[in-house]
């Protein structure tokens, strides 16, 4: 977990996908009042919810573990919530999320700057939480329209549409197979999968190439992956699967 960031009870795994219902949440805000109401609310509707109280904690949580939503405070503690809405929409690991305001500093200039940085939506403190909650689904459903380009699993996330992926932030800068193995292994979840349905799957149309192929190339994805190789399970005599919750994972 990152140091000033603070996720659901019980796991420090999540798992969502940009565009669906449910949703990675990360509330940055010092003020206790507004943390207490927005964060049961949240997950009371089914979304997946941590808590930075200050603005460089925010950051460090949002690029380690890269959420679909960020509720933002524009007064913290350390640095101005506007600093934090350009470091987020300039940062390639974050600038997909979607971004609220939510702040007692709501003039129409405050409003206005937050919208011209990237904001999608401005709410005014004091709030509702079911009003946060209905402005949330909405943003979702306003970007449930294009495909889901982005995948996250614990701190190992895939942005499908860069051909990048990134654990704990890092880019681990895949080829464009290796890409493909990835995402096909994700995509399959807890399903086994033979070696021969991920050379047809990931190799496509190239012929002659033996099984052994795919036991080569998920040993270097394990490699660049790194601690998040603990996803990718091996069945012997079979194939291989993408394991959500691995035995022992600290992920």
């Amino acid at each position: 977990m990152v140091p000033g960031v603070y996720g659901p009870s019980g796991s420090s795994h999540s798992f969502a996908i940009a565009g669906s219902n449910v949703a990675s949440v990360l509330v940055i805000d010092s003020d206790e009042t507004s943390v207490e109401t927005l964060v049961p609310a949240l997950r009371e509707a089914g979304h997946s919810v941590r808590v930075a109280r200050t603005g460089a904690g925010g950051l460090v949580g949002a690029r380690s573990q890269p959420p679909d939503v960020v509720l933002l405070d524009a007064v913290l503690p350390d640095i101005s919530g506007t600093e934090v809405c350009r470091s987020l929409k300039s940062d390639d690991v974050t600038r997909s999320a979607c971004i609220v305001f939510v702040s007692a500093k709501n003039s129409d200039v405050d409003r206005v700057l937050g919208l011209e940085l990237g904001a999608d939506d401005y709410i005014a403190k004091p709030f509702s939480a079911r009003e946060i909650v209905l402005r949330v689904q909405a943003l979702l459903r306003r970007t449930s329209g294009a495909p889901a380009s982005r995948s996250t699993q614990g701190q190992l996330w895939i942005d499908r549409g860069a051909h990048r992926a990134f654990v704990r932030g890092r880019d681990i800068r895949l080829t464009a197979l290796e890409m493909r193995l990835l995402c096909a292994l994700y995509d399959g979840g807890s399903r086994v999968q033979s070696r021969a349905s991920l050379l047809n799957e990931v190799w496509r149309d190239e012929r002659g190439i033996a099984t052994r192929t795919v036991d080569t190339h998920v040993k270097r994805l394990r490699k660049k992956l790194g601690e998040a190789a603990i996803y990718i399970r091996s069945v012997r005599g079979v194939g291989y699967a993408f394991d959500a919750f691995p035995h022992g994972s600290a992920l």
